[in-house]
């Protein structure tokens, strides 16, 4: 007897290791796009503690379980790495979600204007009705802007504000009063009223992202909790759309106070998205003295795998984002920064439009190189939509990347008639990118100025077409399918310092994936824009899930 309960304690520790190894989940029957270097395709996968145990065939599969695996048939649809948008306004957009009107994706403005009378509808008095951006007047079937008139029937006793990217804003005569706007005069820098052809202002205002950042920024704020509230709900909303994390570029009206929401969802352990976060200076004329006060306590890379710090952008310096040939004394400040970034090893992304002047930028990368190299750091360059092989090769030589969102599927016929036709067919162009090596990664400049929709922009980048459907990008940039995934993973994780950890389906890496309601592979190009996931898995959590996986939830 003795030597029986001997021999059942020394096997008591194999047992419950044995125990141990088996998978938390299986996902089965599906078609699941690894991304790994051969862009392999398999059956199924094991999940445990949060990561990938393995991928294979069911039966394969089938041996990582045990008596308390859940297993979730996938009834073959295709499954896909989280999808990462490496430029992403989140945190700004999240602080106002809870309290914005949406017409991201609407197809009529009979729609938009019904959206924007049920918001009133709800709302107490003297609440304001608030359209913040992403959406555009192309994607009416009705091809036009709301008037004055529509907007006070659809709210006529709520004040209304609609922005159309950084171009122009339409309120109602009550925002106007509790503006206290009566003329140019009270608008902010470039503002301008339009006027009918008898004089009377039409509730429009023309301007730039100058006039409409410091107009939004009069509107009444969400208090802390609403922030909160919204910063969920749209981290959730991301979920739906198969996005389990983005890097935030900071820019235009992102302070301090902006990032307090989003610790508080990190630090309770309710964060649903991985963020990766940059800061830009708030200090025109000031930058460099505030990117050292701000920084000393937290160094490049600071944070978790669920909340990073990742350096200075994508506003480097006011002086240089707000002028697009910027002066000598501009790039002169821009250097010191940016000698400075790469003496502390630190964390750089620059928005830079157009080509004719990045010269004079590339030109500082490459004599700040000189003296302490940079190409370790990966460091980008956003936009840049006309970027030359030139300008690319020297990216190229000097490890610096290139992150490409989709604002020409929206704005393209405005920039085919600065530039022309010729260098609009290849802009973006991301196939002599991808040729030559670079490292590119995709994103949308959410929410303000573009949708946040990941398949829109996808859509856009494989067959070039437009929001009004018209061809901008020629066949030779358009890349295939599975390169335009890989933008929106694995090499969008490798701009967060992540893709050792996340970006495809591979055994050790972060259970981040999405399960697909349509086939994107296969399905008509016209389709990938309507694209969701039924299923999103964070670190193998499920934090979005609809029918007919709702009932997983939390799970």
């Amino acid at each position: 007897m003795r030597f029986v309960c001997a021999l059942v304690i020394a096997l008591f520790p194999l047992t419950l290791a044995h125990a141990q190894e088996h998978a938390d989940k299986v996902l089965l029957n599906g078609k699941i796009l690894t991304l790994d270097k051969d862009f392999s395709v398999k059956e199924a996968l094991a999940i445990r503690d949060g990561r990938i145990v393995a991928t294979g065939t069911n039966a394969d599969m089938q041996r990582h379980a045990g008596d308390k695996t859940q297993r979730i048939d996938l009834a073959g649809r295709t499954v896909i790495p989280g999808l990462t948008d490496m430029h992403l306004h989140g945190i700004r957009a999240a602080l106002t979600y809870s309290l914005e009107v949406s017409w991201i994706g609407v197809p009529s403005l009979a729609e938009a204007l019904a959206r924007i009378k049920a918001a009133a509808q709800k709302a107490a008095p003297g609440q304001w009705i608030i359209v913040a951006g992403g959406w555009t007047d192309i994607q009416f079937k009705e091809k036009r802007k709301p008037t004055q008139a529509e907007i006070v029937v659809a709210s006529p006793d709520n004040p209304v504000y609609i922005q159309h990217l950084y171009e122009w804003v339409l309120m109602s005569p009550r925002a106007f009063a509790e503006m206290q706007i009566s003329g140019d005069a009270d608008l902010p820098k470039f503002g301008k009223l339009v006027r009918d052809d008898s004089g009377k202002p039409t509730g429009e205002i023309e301007g730039n992202g100058v006039t409409f950042t410091a107009l939004f920024n009069k509107l009444p704020r969400p208090n802390f909790a609403q922030e909160v509230e919204g910063t969920k709900a749209f981290f959730r909303e991301l979920s739906r759309l198969g996005i389990t994390g983005f890097i935030d570029p900071a820019g235009v009206s992102v302070g301090p106070a902006s990032y307090q929401p989003l610790y508080s969802i990190w630090q309770d352990k309710e964060q649903t998205v991985r963020v990766a976060y940059t800061i830009s200076s708030q200090k025109p004329g000031a930058e460099l003295e505030d990117y050292k006060a701000l920084t000393q306590l937290m160094p490049s890379g600071f944070g978790d795998d669920m909340l990073r710090f990742a350096g200075i952008g994508e506003i480097v310096t006011w002086a240089a984002w707000t002028d697009g040939d910027p002066s000598d004394e501009a790039m002169t400040k821009l250097e010191e920064i940016i000698r400075w970034a790469a003496q502390k090893r630190m964390g750089f992304q620059i928005h830079w439009n157009p080509e004719r002047t990045v010269d004079k930028l590339l030109t500082i990368l490459e004599r700040v190189n000189a003296e302490t190299p940079i190409g370790d750091l990966r460091w980008w360059i956003d936009h840049l939509y006309d970027a030359s092989d030139r300008s690319l090769a020297r990216m190229k030589a000097l490890g610096i990347a290139w992150g490409v969102q989709d604002s020409l599927y929206f704005n393209a016929a405005t920039f085919k008639k600065m530039f022309g036709v010729a260098v609009a067919e290849r802009s973006p162009p991301v196939k002599n990118a991808l040729a030559m090596g670079l490292m590119v990664g995709a994103g949308t400049d959410a929410h303000r100025v573009s949708n946040y929709n990941p398949f829109v922009s996808l859509r856009w980048f494989i067959n070039g077409k437009t929001i009004d459907g018209a061809e901008a990008i020629g066949e030779t940039q358009h890349p295939s399918r599975a390169e335009a995934l890989r933008m929106y993973t694995l090499n969008s994780a490798w701009f967060a310092h992540d893709d050792d950890k996340r970006g495809s389906l591979e055994a050790g890496k972060y259970a981040d994936l999405a399960v697909l309601n349509k086939d994107y592979m296969n399905v008509p190009d016209e389709e990938i824009g309507s694209i969701e996931s039924v299923l999103t898995l964070l670190g193998g959590r499920v934090v979005y899930s609809a029918d007919p996986y709702a009932q997983l939830e939390g799970k």
